[in-house]
Formats: C-alpha cells, structure tokens, sequence
C-alpha cells in the first residue's frame, strides 16, 4: 500500500499567503499542511510515499526531502496544474501496481480513521472506500461533494460541489483504492465547466461501472484549504486536536 500526496496546487485564493510558497507548506500548530497529512499517512502504515509537486516545487523537496520518518518519499512532478485527476495520472508510474490512500496535502481532518479506513478496504476486499464525515452545514458539503448511498454504505451517486446537498454526508479527500482502479483514467471525461477531470466523475465511472466503492465515516471535522475562512477554520480544528492530546 502507498501514500499518494497531492501537492501541486498554489491556492490563488489566499493571496500573499501563497505567494512565495505552496498553501500545503503554510503552518497549522507550529507545523506544516502537508506534515500533518504526512503524519496520517505514516499511522497507516503505507509502504511508501509518493507527492505530487508542481507550484514551488523546490520548497516542499527541500522540505520533506527523499525520506520522512523512515518511508520513502518520490516525487511526480505536474508541470500543468490541470486538477486532481491530472495529478493522479502523473503519478500512475511511481504507484505502479500497488492500492493507494488517496491525501489531499491542504486538507485537516479530526478524529482521524484512517487506519481503520484501510483495515475494511482489506478486510471487505472493496474496490475502493470513500472518506466521509457527517456534516449538518450544507454550505461545507458544497464546498467538496455528497453521496447518495444504500443502507450498507455502498456508494451509487456522488455529486460534485452540490447546490442543495441530499442528506448530511461530506466527501473529503481521504480515499483508498485498488490499483485497477487507475483503468478508469482514460475513461473520465473533461468537465466542460472547468476544463479538467473531476476526482467525482472518475469515480463515479467505477461506480457506474457496478464496482463496489464503499462509504466510511472517517472522522469528525473537516475542510479542504482554499480560501482564508477555509484557513481559520482548519486552524479552529487543529486546536481542537492539539488541546484533546
């Protein structure tokens, strides 16, 4: 099993914060975005780790270098930052036939399952497992995705940033999936809003497809950083963890 940590991305929408450095490289707690990711990585037990760099790439090589808390780190470089989906295909060499648990390097979790998350993936043999967290705002689901999912949990629709989400459950970036998953790539089509594949619609096509993707309640709070509220809320959840240590 590998650690796949997205990077690449500059976050425009915190002006100077990111203007010299990548948002995953901002400090949370005297320690940065993406080490905290790090860190859950590493309690996953992951083999190996693999980041996907492109904004300011240096920094964060200069930073983490080839070995954190004795895992290997490699490097997928994308040169164009063309989305999630994108940045999965860069890496698909370095994953190579080995699952992987898919981390989004600006996003803060909560009560973190992560390695109870990889332990079903095992134990149920699933196809892939989405991260969720149970969300009463609407305005936070909007902001990543929502599912409509059986009483099992089994996944049968996700639905990218929604107007007016069905239900209280928030897909976040914490994902873990079989390698043939990858098969999928070149079957998800560009979205013709963005210009881009959406890490939704390549799911999605799995799901259509009749694999099984399963949902998990993988811990509390949660946001993905993309905006400066999107940053004061993450830091209001880091305070949370630190001050129940």
């Amino acid at each position: 099993m590998k650690a796949l940590m997205l990077a690449a991305g500059r976050g425009n929408r915190l002006d100077n914060l990111t203007s010299n450095k990548p948002k995953c490289l901002i400090e949370i707690n005297k320690r940065t975005i993406l080490e905290h990711n790090l860190n859950l990585a590493i309690m996953s037990q992951v083999e190996e780790i693999i980041i996907v760099v492109g904004y300011k790439a240096e920094e964060i090589i200069n930073k983490i270098g080839i070995s954190y808390k004795g895992k290997r780190v490699r490097y997928s470089i994308q040169i164009e930052q063309k989305g999630l989906v994108h940045a999965i295909e860069t890496a698909k060499k370095l994953i190579g036939e080995d699952d992987f648990i898919l981390f989004l390097a600006d996003q803060v979790l909560s009560k973190a399952k992560i390695s109870p998350m990889v332990k079903l993936f095992k134990e149920k043999n699933y196809f892939a497992i989405c991260g969720m967290i149970k969300e009463e705002d609407h305005s936070k689901i909007s902001k990543t995705y929502s599912i409509m999912a059986g009483r099992s949990g089994q996944i049968h629709r996700l639905i990218e940033k929604p107007k007016n989400p069905i239900g209280n459950l928030q897909g976040t970036g914490f994902c873990v999936f079989k390698n043939s998953f990858l098969d999928y790539l070149d079957k998800t089509q560009v979205n013709p809003l963005r210009g881009e594949k959406e890490l939704v619609d390549w799911i999605q096509c799995a799901v259509d497809d009749g694999k099984h993707v399963q949902a998990f309640i993988v811990g509390e709070k949660y946001t993905n950083i993309n905006t400066p509220d999107d940053l004061l809320y993450a830091k209001s959840i880091m305070k949370e963890i630190f001050n129940a240590k």
